[in-house]
């Protein structure tokens, strides 16, 4: 009992977090012209509706859980499909985003990722693939992250282009194609369990 309240608590300040960095990001991004700040801001606003969506359903028996893990799966794939629609137009129009801003917003986001996976860490193997699906989200997310800043870098530095924010944005994108099929399996146990 103790630990599905910390949980909750944990998974409330997860989602809070997400919400609150995918307005900063999101906005950094339509600024910039950023086709992997935009995939981000969109993983970031996925990850508050998926926390949220944990939230409520933490008390469900192990086959509606199930349900929502697998509903869950289907949602990790919405920002993939956005990016590549963003990959798209950005691929149409090569303008490179502006690296500092780029860079500091992926530090940003980086901090806010590493926190929010510290928390969920202890957690991942709770409720199945629910806490799986929150886990999975943040620490995909740190890595994308750290991508980001080196597109930054690499723009700045190297190669002035808008490859480096492209070839991550499109990163971000099979890094939330993975992260479905992983929930997806994972939910797909619990419902051969429930049976």
């Amino acid at each position: 009992m103790a630990t599905d309240i910390s949980l909750r608590r944990v998974v409330l300040l997860v989602a809070l977090l997400n919400l609150g960095y995918f307005g900063i990001e999101f906005a950094v991004a339509l600024a910039i012209g950023s086709v992997s700040l935009f995939a981000d801001s969109i993983d970031f606003l996925e990850d508050a509706s998926i926390n949220l969506l944990i939230l409520l359903a933490l008390g469900w028996s192990l086959r509606a859980r199930s349900s929502v893990g697998m509903a869950l799966a289907l949602i990790l794939i919405i920002p993939g499909l956005a990016t590549l629609w963003t990959a798209w137009e950005k691929f149409n129009l090569p303008v490179p985003p502006q690296p500092l801003a780029l860079t500091l917003t992926g530090l940003g986001a980086l901090a806010v990722n590493l926190c929010c996976a510290y928390m969920l860490a202890a957690y991942r193997n709770h409720s199945g693939s629910l806490t799986r699906a929150a886990f999975l989200s943040a620490r995909n997310d740190a890595f994308a992250n750290v991508a980001i800043i080196a597109a930054g870098i690499i723009t700045a530095l190297l190669w002035r282009s808008a490859w480096p924010d492209l070839l991550v944005g499109l990163g971000i994108a099979a890094l939330n194609a993975d992260a479905a099929r992983e929930v997806w399996e994972a939910a797909r146990e619990e419902r051969l369990a429930a049976a």
